[in-house]
């Protein structure tokens, strides 16, 4: 039993951007849509850096030019140019190197951590949206307490207490998109909660469970696949924004935000060496910007 009428749902952001969508088939389950979606220039664009990066995080190692954690310190600080396309660092490792081996780290961390939020806040928002009354004030009123504190000062907080890792680092990005996601998903359910279709689901005395996930799930999935692919965008300039203070990836891992780091730190680009910082933060820039294109294009299809 699906619904016969799209509707449609608004998504809130952490920095104020909306997201908002209509309720519809699902993008995955309609032909014309994805033909509609691969005749977008920016989606090919998009989806063309975005397959570049991961190409090179799963066979970075195979075409690197050099070893990204071999130090020359006779080739310290080389300037772009010659083997060294890219220059080299503070302890003469190739940045070139470094930027291609280091997309591993970060299409590791946040596709998983933006998983686990899209997971655990879509269970969080159907609940929410399907149940109303008292539980899904109190839980609203905890999802904007936790939106009203600084997304990095929760992540400090979490990692301080249990240490920086990997593991530790997916938990707290998808933990901090949780609350996002489920006022997304949970404006979405409310738009479906009273149509003709779950009314009869009701009277014919279905589970509660297979409503929620059988009936209202698939037609608030596009809702869903945007919120996903936005939170992916804010994710990557989370990790990378962790890893520059310290608390993500760990030396000597290639990642571009502790890369970016260490040049502040031992080559300042006031002293004339922009190359350590400036290609890492390119990777970032084109990385992100990728997946906003990707997104743009998903959500234009889904609304045509």
């Amino acid at each position: 039993m699906t619904a016969s009428a799209p509707e449609t749902a608004g998504a809130g952001a952490a920095t104020g951007a909306t997201v908002a969508v209509t309720i519809g088939a699902p993008l995955s389950g309609s032909p014309t849509r994805w033909k509609l979606l691969l005749r977008r220039p920016t989606f090919l664009v998009g989806a063309a850096i975005l397959l570049f990066w991961i190409v090179c995080a799963l066979f970075g190692r195979q075409f690197a030019p050099f070893d990204p954690l071999h130090q020359q310190l006779l080739a310290a600080n080389a300037r772009p140019g010659g083997a060294h396309w890219f220059g080299t660092d503070n302890v003469g490792r190739d940045v070139l190197s470094r930027i291609i081996t280091g997309a591993r780290s970060i299409l590791t961390v946040t596709p998983l951590a933006t998983a686990l939020g899209t997971v655990l806040g879509t269970i969080l928002g159907l609940v929410m949206g399907y149940f109303g009354g008292l539980f899904d004030l109190l839980v609203s009123r905890l999802v904007e307490a936790l939106l009203a504190l600084p997304a990095v000062i929760i992540a400090f907080l979490f990692i301080i207490a249990v240490g920086p890792s990997v593991s530790t680092l997916i938990i707290v990005v998808g933990l901090i998109f949780t609350p996002l996601i489920a006022r997304t998903v949970r404006s979405a359910v409310l738009s479906e909660r009273h149509l003709d279709y779950l009314a009869a689901a009701r009277l014919l005395g279905e589970n509660p469970l297979r409503v929620m996930f059988g009936e209202i799930l698939p037609n608030v999935m596009p809702a869903i696949l945007v919120e996903f692919t936005v939170r992916l965008g804010y994710a990557i300039f989370t990790v990378a924004t962790l890893s520059f203070l310290g608390f993500g990836i760990q030396p000597p891992t290639p990642d571009w935000g502790a890369d970016i780091s260490q040049a502040n730190q031992y080559s300042p680009i006031a002293a004339g060496y922009w190359w350590p910082t400036l290609f890492p933060a390119l990777a970032i820039a084109s990385l992100v910007i990728s997946i906003n294109l990707i997104t743009d294009s998903i959500e234009q299809v889904l609304n045509s």
